[in-house]
């Protein structure tokens, strides 16, 4: 057993879903969204080096040696599996360590609106799943994997860097590659994955230009690509994908991206203050001729009007879903209202406004009518 494994242990125990081990600092987890320190002396660089060195593999020390950043996964049989990142920072080396659950969760056990079955059948086109990190992403894609992989009879190929979930065969066919071990690149994979039937294509993140026009191309031509991207709504998600090519190329791309976009699933997680755990607050938007119209003429300011009239289709604001919450008593007011983009919708809920917003709220706050005059006696009240 590596020397290290006790701490994923530990971080297991205590349903952390983050280590993080600093030279110069003592081991932390991340618990319910907060850093807690572990009761252990502060780590030397030799000593976390020591550590990190005995589940590194040879490959990837190399690269890490070059570059100063490397990924990869960790597994330890009978608990589960661990991204790992490595990186150099001013006291050494650190590494971060996010939990992969064991299992995967189903489209039902996550809470997801029905809609994420609909895109996990789609015959062609782009659905991606967005959100800053640690929000979840990669669990709410799984499930609309698993979804696809029950009851589909298709060849899905994953690129992953590092692979995650594990889908094992049901009606499908899932072949998974990593980036760094199967493939060069994230573009190169896609680039093979066109050669090699796929009916759905799950891309574990669009980081660059040519990821992100290989996978314009592939869900324009008859496959279903799954993605993430790390941005917080639906109209910043598709900003940026068309604010990644150069200006002379982006009406073209909001044309196929018009054409091609199915769905946009945006997420923020919360911490629960009914039970113990997390919750995922969601902003979706499904592809309607409206949402296209609005997407080719560079009218994205106008998306979340299409999202408002849109809920008989499925859609909904991350604001709604953040006050749907507050109203059942499972979030906290204060965490919707850092998380809002439009603050001034959540004043209203706070206990404690702050300073700069309680004029906002005192203009929002309607003028007590004026109480009537006594009438005199014997005229007309």
């Amino acid at each position: 057993m590596a020397r290290i494994d006790a701490f994923f242990r530990l971080m297991n125990s205590q349903g952390a879903s983050d280590l993080h081990m600093m030279a110069g600092s003592p081991p932390c987890l991340r618990i319910r969204g907060d850093i807690e320190p572990v009761k252990y002396p502060e780590l030397s660089h030799d000593e976390l080096m020591e550590m990190l060195f005995e589940i590194t593999p040879e490959q990837k020390l190399k690269v890490f040696e070059e570059t100063g950043d490397i990924d990869f996964a960790y597994e330890i049989e009978g608990m589960g599996r661990f991204r790992a990142n490595f990186f150099r920072q001013t006291h050494g080396t650190g590494a971060v360590f996010r939990q992969i659950p064991a299992k995967i969760m189903t489209i039902d056990q996550l809470g997801l609106p029905s809609i994420a079955r609909r895109f996990a059948m789609m015959e062609k086109g782009l659905v991606l799943v967005t959100g800053p990190t640690g929000s979840g992403k990669s669990t709410t894609l799984a499930a609309i994997l698993d979804h696809a992989n029950r009851n589909r009879r298709d060849h899905i190929i994953t690129i992953e860097d590092p692979i995650e979930f594990r889908h094992r065969r049901m009606n499908s066919i899932v072949n998974h590659r990593e980036v760094g071990l199967h493939t060069q690149s994230f573009s190169a994979a896609l680039r093979g994955a066109l050669r090699e039937d796929p009916d759905v294509i799950m891309v574990g993140e669009l980081r660059d230009l040519e990821t992100i026009s290989l996978a314009l191309e592939a869900a324009s031509t008859g496959h279903l690509v799954l993605a993430t991207l790390h941005t917080q709504n639906a109209c910043k998600t598709i900003d940026r994908i068309i604010d990644v090519f150069p200006s002379e190329a982006q009406e073209q791309v909001r044309s196929t991206l018009a054409d091609s976009l199915k769905g946009v699933i945006s997420q923020s997680l919360f911490k629960r203050i009914d039970s113990g755990g997390r919750i995922a607050a969601l902003e979706i938007l499904v592809s309607t001729p409206a949402c296209g119209h609005l997407i080719r003429e560079g009218k994205t300011n106008q998306l979340p009007n299409v999202l408002q009239t849109g809920k008989k289709l499925g859609m909904c604001t991350l604001e709604d879903s953040m006050e749907t919450f507050i109203k059942e008593n499972k979030i906290s007011p204060e965490d919707a209202f850092e998380a809002a983009v439009n603050k001034e919708h959540f004043v209203k809920y706070l206990r404690n406004v702050p300073e700069e917003w309680k004029e906002v709220l005192e203009k929002k706050t309607p003028a007590a009518p004026e109480k009537p005059a006594p009438a005199r006696r014997g005229s007309y009240a």
